[in-house]
């Protein structure tokens, strides 16, 4: 498919991309492309989903919609020391269409079209429904066997998102993934969820199925960047990988801004330690952070710190680049 067709995508608006103006002091703003012409040679591609249909489905507070063009604008303030090596390209934004059912299906569509054409991925949510279609992407991209995707997929999260409601939502996506076997429950992960922030039954749900829990005080027994490595060697070592990162997985004193927020979680030190991790590693082709919601945040602590975490990303791209 044409990723650059105005039905299927927009384009960011030029005030997110900031310029200093300084050859001392140069910021991703002044060299991420966004000219079609320069998608070829990029490595690394933003992608925006500005939606929430699936927060207000699920109850939570509307106003992730926003939350792409606000990490665009901390993003592209940021400057390029340590990943210079990285040629980032901004493809703008998903077209929403008039479901959410749609846009996931046009979202899963370009989603899969960039990993084809070999470029690693990150999506700015909107609602953490997007991880159904960012996951099926993965799974339809990466090389298969045995007929399964040599696939993983990490969700870094306060929610399991395992809920059996009937109408897909914000906390549907992995019952969605797992239900129609999009991948299988040895390949899929929860990391940095809260006991008492899910449902026994969902608990239940996991641990039946097969699929790998590590909840946040695990994390904290090992320390974060110990447990992320720990974890990271159980998984396939030819996979494709994603990585879904919900800001509700962070202490609400530090990322007050998410739809459905928490006294208690991971730091901002450590979730930005998690995504460095991400970034890294060879076999990430997606990653994802959805769940900030501007309307709630202070200071826009919450879009700054998504960024900087991508920024971490990047960083860990980088390295792995040279």
């Amino acid at each position: 498919m044409n990723i650059f067709d105005p039905r299927v995508t927009t384009r960011p608006a030029a005030e997110l991309f900031y310029r200093r103006n300084d050859a001392n002091d140069v910021r991703l703003g002044e060299v991420v492309a966004v000219d079609e012409a320069a998608y070829a040679s990029a490595s690394v591609v933003i992608l925006g989903c500005p939606q929430d249909e699936g927060v207000r489905r699920n109850g939570g507070r509307i106003g992730a919609a926003k939350a792409p063009s606000e990490i665009r604008r901390w993003l592209y303030r940021l400057t390029v020391n340590r990943v210079q090596n990285v040629a980032l390209f901004d493809a703008g934004d998903v077209v929403i269409q008039p479901t959410l059912e749609e846009t996931h299906a046009l979202h899963t569509q370009i989603a899969h079209q960039i990993l084809q054409d070999g470029k690693r991925l990150i999506v700015l949510g909107g609602g953490n429904d997007i991880s159904y279609p960012d996951v099926s992407a993965l799974a339809l991209a990466a090389p298969r066997s045995a007929n399964r995707p040599r696939a993983v997929a990490i969700n870094v999260d306060a929610h399991f998102d395992l809920r059996a409601d009937a109408v897909r939502n914000s906390g549907t996506p992995y019952r969605q993934i797992l239900d129609e076997g999009i991948l299988p429950a040895g390949q899929f992960y929860e990391m940095g969820y809260q006991p008492f922030a899910n449902s026994p039954a969902y608990e239940k749900y996991a641990q039946d199925k097969g699929v790998n829990l590590h909840d946040v005080n695990e994390l904290r027994v090992r320390g974060v960047e110990t447990s992320t490595h720990h974890i990271l060697s159980g998984a396939s070592t030819d996979a494709w990988m994603f990585w879904g990162f919900d800001m509700d997985v962070v202490r609400s004193a530090d990322a007050p801004g998410v739809s459905a927020p928490n006294p208690t979680g991971l730091t901002s030190d450590e979730f930005c330690q998690i995504a460095a991790i991400a970034g890294a590693d060879k076999r990430t082709r997606l990653m994802e952070f959805s769940e900030c919601n501007p309307d709630y945040d202070s200071d826009g602590r919450t879009a700054r710190l998504a960024a900087i975490a991508i920024w971490y990303a990047l960083a860990g791209i980088a390295k792995t680049a040279r």
